[in-house]
């Protein structure tokens, strides 16, 4: 915030000309709230116009839904170039909090080297991405793909005696990642009557945990993969996780495993996979995000009749806007307040 001298502070709020529509009343009223009515509110949106040295006075900044669109991190929009160039240009910004559970896009990492702090929405569709996660086990499990195509042919194929038709009961899950999606996965399975491993960099903080059968750390887990039936990624990426599962790993697995990706589609070696698959190594996959995104029509994944493609929309619900905007409101408060932040990204992760 800055303040000239017998002025009331001012709080410049860097956010979208649709956020600021929508949310912008409530926005002034949690600062007025938290302040006291003693901090001044300045609007910036991309639209705004620059000082005479090019920069912008925003302090804080808005990431909603609407900023990212269309774009992906391999494929970015005019309109997100564009944000970028406002936060790029803003010396004094001092916190950015992003509607993403995820912190992984580079302008994130560039701007915590500036000393600005980065918070995320995580959490606030946990349980969305956690529904199509066990969704896909199920899915998978139960040989819906090949009940679809069977269908799709008219062809009447009874599971009977289907040798790759199991039990869930007493069968491995291991969930890669024990934030919130991956520990309301974890009870999800655990209710189901899955035995799971949970996989973490804090292996102590778990351990008392009752949905989960063990927990190990990213370093150690590998010994469990042999018995593992359905391998589930709900890590963020970091680099620690980038290329986690890769040709050794998926080998590691037993014939016919099924691999679930609702993390990020580099924390996968996406070669090393579809090798695997064409081997018949694996039994199928469930894969939300890619290494590349939109999926190329040219990648074989697409026509893998084992394998569902699903377009990165493993967290998308009716009202996810509104979560997002809830996380980023008690955050505004905590700011004006200068208290902690919920969600804060360590530069180290």
């Amino acid at each position: 915030m800055s303040a000239t001298s017998g002025a009331d502070p001012v709080l410049n709020v860097l956010l979208s000309r649709q956020a600021l529509d929508s949310h912008g009343e409530v926005i002034a009223r949690v600062v007025a709230q938290a302040s006291q009515d003693t901090v001044r509110l300045n609007w910036v949106t991309p639209d705004s116009q620059p000082d005479d040295q090019g920069h912008y006075p925003c302090d804080i900044a808005f990431v909603s839904r609407d900023v990212t669109g269309a774009s992906t991190k391999t494929k970015l929009q005019p309109s997100l170039l564009r944000y970028y160039e406002v936060l790029r240009a803003s010396p004094a910004l001092a916190w950015i909090h992003t509607h993403s559970s995820g912190a992984d896009r580079p302008i994130f990492g560039e701007l915590m080297q500036r000393g600005v702090r980065v918070t995320t929405s995580s959490g606030a569709n946990a349980q969305s991405v956690a529904h199509t996660a066990v969704a896909a086990v199920l899915a998978l499990g139960r040989r819906f793909p090949s009940l679809v195509q069977a269908q799709a042919h008219k062809v009447w194929r009874p599971l009977l005696n289907d040798p790759d038709t199991h039990s869930f009961i007493g069968q491995r899950a291991m969930v890669v990642g024990l934030g919130p999606i991956g520990l309301q996965i974890a009870s999800y399975l655990q209710a189901l009557g899955l035995e799971v491993v949970g996989v973490t960099r804090d292996p102590a903080r778990h351990l008392a945990n009752p949905a989960l059968r063990a927990v190990e750390s990213f370093s150690t887990f590998a010994h469990q993969l042999h018995a593992v039936r359905y391998l589930i990624l709900a890590c963020p990426l970091t680099e620690t996780t980038q290329g986690l599962v890769d040709v050794d790993r998926l080998r590691l697995l037993p014939p016919g495993a099924y691999l679930i990706n609702v993390a990020r589609g580099e924390v996968v070696d996406q070669t090393a996979l579809i090798a695997c698959l064409n081997a018949g190594h694996l039994g199928g996959a469930f894969l939300d995000v890619f290494e590349v995104e939109p999926l190329p029509t040219t990648s074989p994944l697409w026509d893998m009749p084992q394998v569902m493609v699903s377009p990165h929309t493993a967290g998308h619900f009716t009202g996810y806007a509104q979560a997002v905007f809830d996380i980023f409101c008690h955050n505004l408060n905590a700011y004006v307040l200068q208290q902690p932040l919920r969600n804060v990204v360590q530069p180290s992760t």
